[in-house]
């Protein structure tokens, strides 16, 4: 009796792991994807994510999404711009101060950019320029991060009821290392899953 219970105990944790494997197979793909569709489309407003800096200079990876965020605008896909970021080690700047002054000084109105510097987190971050998109009776969002970020974010911005379209930004020097771009993309698997997770 103890063997074959033992026996079933084995199965079920294969099926169990078989299955897990699958579903994280299944979400690498989806990662995978959205980091290479370009969605750009019209919307309320474009939202940066967050990424270092350095002193009050854009980290390369936060300078790769400002640059592609400013091209986005310039061709009028929005007239608005929502930085997010908040200080992390630096006390002094925060990410979204620190971009929306590179944004203010390549151009961009200050009166047309919103400064979110607040979240420490993604999901900080998605919930606060959601509840700052709704404030305005706005419906959609088109979302500029390094590609492998994306996924993660669309559907953050799915569960707040806004629609989001993604644009990856094409100089993301994650995404040119095929080293970093696989093991970021796997992180986001388990940051999705764990986000799902707690959704539970």
């Amino acid at each position: 009796m103890k063997r074959r219970f033992l026996k079933w105990g084995v199965l079920i944790v294969i099926l169990l792991l078989a299955s897990v494997g699958a579903y994280w197979m299944y979400l690498y793909r989806q990662v995978r994807t959205i980091a290479s569709r370009d969605e750009a489309h019209t919307a309320d407003a474009i939202v940066i994510l967050g990424a270092a800096q350095y002193n009050g200079t854009p980290s390369p990876v936060l300078k790769a999404r400002l640059d592609h965020a400013l091209h986005l605008y310039k061709r009028g896909y929005s007239k608005a711009i929502i930085t997010t970021g908040s200080y992390g080690p630096d006390p002094n700047f925060s990410e979204a101060h620190v971009a929306t002054e590179y944004l203010s000084d390549h151009g961009v109105d200050p009166a047309d950019i919103i400064t979110e510097q607040a979240s420490l987190t993604t999901h900080d971050s998605i919930r606060a320029a959601s509840l700052l998109v709704k404030s305005k009776a706005w419906k959609s969002v088109l979302v500029v991060s390094d590609g492998f970020h994306l996924f993660r974010i669309k559907e953050m911005f799915a569960d707040e009821g806004i629609t989001a379209y993604t644009s990856p930004a094409p100089d993301s020097p994650i995404e040119t290392s095929a080293s970093q771009r696989f093991w970021y993309s796997l992180r986001e698997v388990f940051l999705f899953s764990a986000y799902r997770l707690v959704d539970l």
